[in-house]
């Protein structure tokens, strides 16, 4: 573990003006998306530790059941409302996150690792002159400094480092998607929702919506698949690598894959599982012929079951299983397609 400093200061700020915690919530057809509860989890640990309020940022025309963001941790949401935010467009959404922290001075904003989270803060930090740690894995708080400590994968994911960033405000972070669970409803809770409308230079833009493609090159997504039968470079060779693919179209599932059988050219890098690839959260993943190296367990440990199969007792991946069998996969996976099989037709 490495620690770093960001010292992008460029002009002295008061930092005993910037307080709370902001999260960046994101909404598509005016539904509020799961990350955005997801980050809430992020969020209101972070400001239970501080002893501050909570914040959400949601930009949008109109968008359904916002008090659903209170009941789920957050103390005000402040939407910023216009037709031009119906869609996600780079520079109206930055120009008005930026005015709102000028205006309301948050200590740290954290964003989801999505495509609007990438694209949208790095904007954000250059226009307020801070910091920003991008596809953290981690945050916490720096129980002495009261900093937030943003962890990271680099140099390939080979370390993990811890950025501070001492000088200048906001504190900003991108955590990955499924890194934690959903914010749980609190029907007690009560909360403010304040609405922003912004006109003149802060929404133009000579950017222009198109259209929404969808990816349809995975029949079932990791990132929002209940299950995922994954697989690593205990699959020997593309052609063991079917067995994962055959068991996850038997049971309905998402296919995973390990950094190792992605560069070998078993599988694509959108099934990539880990710290270079996508982190996921299902509600079961079986890991078979998987060891388990860290980059991996990164990207998969919060999944609600793990099931392990590895003919090496030793393999790392069987200290965070729930259940493991040590076997040869090309022996017990066969077993269990045929135990599937049977009360598919049972049922």
């Amino acid at each position: 573990m490495s620690t770093y400093v960001n010292n992008s200061l460029k002009e002295q700020q008061d930092l005993s003006e910037f307080k709370g915690v902001f999260i960046l919530g994101e909404q598509r057809d005016g539904k509020i998306q799961a990350v955005t509860f997801e980050l809430l989890t992020w969020g209101r640990g972070i400001a239970d530790e501080l002893g501050c309020e909570l914040g959400c940022v949601l930009l949008g025309a109109e968008i359904e059941n916002m008090q659903e963001v209170i009941a789920r941790g957050a103390d005000k949401v402040f939407f910023i409302q216009d037709p031009i935010f119906k869609n996600f467009l780079p520079q109206p959404y930055s120009n008005a996150i930026t005015r709102l922290v000028q205006e309301e001075k948050p200590e740290i904003i954290i964003a989801g690792a999505t495509t609007t989270g990438r694209t949208v803060m790095p904007l954000v930090a250059a226009k307020t002159n801070t910091g920003l740690t991008a596809d953290c894995t981690e945050l916490t708080i720096d129980h002495e400094t009261k900093l937030l400590l943003q962890t990271r994968p680099a140099i390939g994911g080979n370390i993990m480092a811890t950025i501070k960033t001492p000088n200048t405000r906001p504190q900003m972070a991108t955590v990955r998607p499924r890194s934690a669970k959903q914010a749980a409803i609190d029907t007690a809770r009560t909360g403010e929702i304040i609405v922003k409308n912004y006109a003149g230079s802060t929404i133009m833009t000579v950017e222009k919506f198109l259209e929404f493609m969808i990816d349809t090159t995975q029949a079932v997504s990791i990132e929002e698949a209940d299950v995922i039968i994954a697989g690593g470079k205990g699959m020997k060779n593309a052609a063991g690598f079917k067995l994962v693919e055959e068991l996850a179209g038997l049971m309905g599932a998402a296919v995973g894959a390990t950094r190792d059988a992605v560069e070998l050219g078993w599988c694509t890098y959108p099934h990539q599982i880990g710290l270079s690839g996508k982190t996921v959260s299902p509600k079961l993943i079986l890991a078979l012929g998987i060891a388990g190296k860290i980059q991996f367990l990164a990207g998969m440990q919060t999944s609600d079951v793990i099931v392990a199969i590895n003919k090496d007792p030793e393999a790392q991946i069987f200290k965070v299983a729930d259940f493991g069998i040590v076997g040869d996969v090309f022996e017990v996976v066969p077993m269990l397609m045929e135990a599937v099989k049977k009360m598919k037709a049972i049922a």
